[in-house]
């Protein structure tokens, strides 16, 4: 299906009309639930994760057979004030890394059954430096979020969107601060590892974005201080909410990306659930702001999706035991 809409109005309208849960599923698997063969609130979170899948996916008992990533990849041209460890050329060379399935994001969604997709946006024309203007035109931003938005398979049953792109922490950084509030150095990390004096450098970036491109609208913020990998994945989540396809979020770039939705669209990201915390070191302010409790907490910071992938086996065994058990009564066991 291509993408129903052709500009930020119109994307937005769309996010804005997606459907919520299915009140009905929910309450089935509530009711399911509370007849497994397991003390209330065994599972603990599993529990609570199981049945709000079933909601979105309006299944009282659900399965998760047809898991799909899409990496989006992108360059940013702010990578010209030296904000990055790695070169711009490293995104190219990872793109193919990963269609030789040589990276760790295609051994875990091997791991985890989950069909890899790779979309690689414009590597040889760059993002704008947002130092000096917006990183994207309007129709470069609708561009991007139409490709997010068509890589979507509509008949994926759970999402996990991944990014690669030198210099993106950067952009993440601007984008949160821009949307979240707050000042750049709050926002602004370590990312691929650039010492002390790339820190500051990086910092000051930003502050600069952030000063030149002043707005309230979480969008249009998107726009100017994003990049295109930003952009998709913020398509790709809002198709997922239209086609009622949970998503699990990876780490600080995709939030960023996806924090945009949320102050867009009231309850855009109530499909979603954050894989893992981070360690770029904002992350958990992140997750603060937008109301996600972490499934994991490893340490982990390499972006790709890793970290979401990883907690597709969280929420498959959720479903598994949800959907797998026995109840008290097809068990022949008492229930108390």
């Amino acid at each position: 299906m291509q993408a129903p809409f052709s500009t930020i109005s119109t994307f937005r309208d769309t996010l804005a009309k997606a459907a919520g849960p299915d009140a009905l599923a929910i309450a089935g698997a509530q009711d399911r639930n509370g007849q497994l063969t397991k003390p209330p609130g065994a599972l603990g979170r599993l529990e609570d994760l199981a049945i709000w899948y079933a909601g979105w996916r309006g299944d009282a008992k659900p399965q998760i057979n047809a898991p799909q990533v899409i990496i989006f990849a992108g360059n940013h041209g702010v990578c010209a004030q030296g904000v990055s460890a790695f070169p711009p050329e490293v995104t190219a060379q990872m793109v193919a890394n990963f269609e030789h399935g040589g990276a760790a994001i295609n051994q875990l969604s091997k791991a985890f059954g989950a069909k890899m997709d790779v979309y690689a946006l414009a590597l040889d024309t760059p993002t704008a430096d947002f130092t000096v203007a917006p990183a994207m035109t309007e129709e470069e931003f609708v561009e991007a979020l139409q490709t997010g938005w068509n890589a979507v398979d509509p008949d994926a049953d759970l999402l996990v969107t991944g990014e690669m792109g030198i210099g993106n922490t950067t952009s993440a950084a601007a984008v949160a601060a821009a949307v979240l509030g707050g000042h750049a150095s709050d926002w602004t990390g370590r990312g691929t590892g650039v010492d002390d004096a790339g820190l500051a450098r990086k910092t000051d970036v930003v502050a600069k974005g952030l000063a030149l491109h002043a707005t309230s609208d979480s969008l249009e913020a998107l726009r100017c201080l994003g990049g295109r990998e930003l952009a998709a994945m913020a398509g790709a989540i809002a198709a997922a909410r239209y086609h009622r396809i949970p998503v699990i979020l990876d780490g600080f770039i995709c939030c960023a990306a996806a924090a945009s939705l949320a102050k867009a669209v009231d309850g855009a990201l109530d499909h979603t659930v954050a894989g893992h915390l981070s360690a770029e070191g904002a992350h958990q302010a992140m997750l603060t702001a937008l109301g996600k409790e972490p499934l994991l907490n490893l340490g982990l910071r390499l972006g790709e999706g890793s970290g979401a992938a990883l907690a597709i086996g969280i929420l498959k065994g959720a479903i598994a035991c949800h959907s797998g058990m026995a109840t008290f009564a097809e068990a022949g066991v008492s229930d108390g």
